[in-house]
């Protein structure tokens, strides 16, 4: 009687746990947090228009020579709470049309930030098709797109 008990507990317990698991790792789960951020290599369009939309990507260097348009690198920080309301109001108000936003790891990328002369988390780089630096503005006391549209894109 008892083992029988026992093993109607576990397999109560494996249920549920496989329940659990299948609601983390379900795509469309998870917390805000992993909501607002685009895992890499990922693309997302955030304006939709019939000509090229603007989109927000995961930097890299073949993703910058075939892109075509003004193109915008976004030093960002998972742990910065500036860089999770801009990329929240880059998802909610979206990019301009022909605007291409690039995320880059500001932790991991030293060398690009020394490129670019990028000392803290939220700066965008306006840069022209061969990289080279146009303009760039720290969106960090204004954390929201708009402040930066107004800053590099007028």
């Amino acid at each position: 009687m008892n083992k029988k008990i026992l093993f109607t507990v576990i397999g109560i317990l494996v249920l549920i746990s496989t329940a659990i698991a299948y609601v983390i790792i379900t795509p469309g789960n998870g917390t805000i947090a992993e909501k607002m951020t685009i895992p890499a290599n990922e693309t997302i369009p955030v304006t939709q228009t019939e000509s090229q939309p603007g989109v927000y990507t995961t930097y890299s260097e073949e993703a910058i020579a075939t892109t075509k348009g003004t193109k915008l690198l976004f030093f960002h920080a998972s742990w910065c709470p500036q860089c999770r309301q801009i990329e929240a109001s880059i998802q909610t108000d979206g990019i301009p049309t022909g605007v291409t936003v690039f995320k880059i790891d500001y932790d991991s990328n030293q060398k690009l930030r020394e490129k670019y002369g990028v000392t803290i988390q939220t700066t965008f780089v306006k840069i022209d098709d061969a990289g080279n630096k146009i303009a760039s503005y720290v969106a960090y006391e204004e954390p929201r797109f708009s402040s930066v549209e107004r800053e590099l894109l007028r």
